[in-house]
């Protein structure tokens, strides 16, 4: 609002110097229509400044809305990341056991299952050899 004050300010000043001409002026020539057209410049820029100063202040809280509904996005959009960080910590505790599992070393001596074609097969030729011999 400084900047509101100052402009005011110096509109007042601007004014009071202008009037401050106009009446020098109206005093040197004693016209009565100088007079009158002091009074219409007067009147102009009375209306004139005023309007600029309602249209700076009408900026001025427009302005202010919008550095509310920025500062509000901003603390929805932090809320939304710490929820996402929230997740992955969730996620990363619950993977982390498994990534340390170590598998069990394979037994010694223990044939491997294959399967496949090969494990079809039936093992009756060597009982045949065995039993005939």
């Amino acid at each position: 609002m400084n900047d509101l004050t100052t402009a005011s300010e110096k509109t007042s000043l601007l004014m009071d110097s202008v009037e401050a001409e106009i009446a020098n002026l109206a005093k040197q020539r004693g016209n009565a229509a100088l007079e009158s057209n002091a009074e219409r410049i007067r009147s102009s820029l009375v209306r004139l400044s005023s309007s600029s100063i309602d249209d700076l202040e009408a900026l001025t809280a427009e302005l202010k809305r919008m550095q509310d509904f920025l500062k509000s996005e901003v603390q929805s959009v932090q809320r939304q990341i710490e929820g996402a960080l929230a997740g992955i910590n969730i996620i990363i505790e619950t993977i982390t056991p498994w990534k340390n599992t170590v598998p069990p070393p394979p037994a010694i001596g223990v044939r491997t299952y294959r399967g496949g074609p090969a494990a079809n097969i039936e093992a009756t030729p060597a009982r045949r050899v065995a039993e005939g011999g």
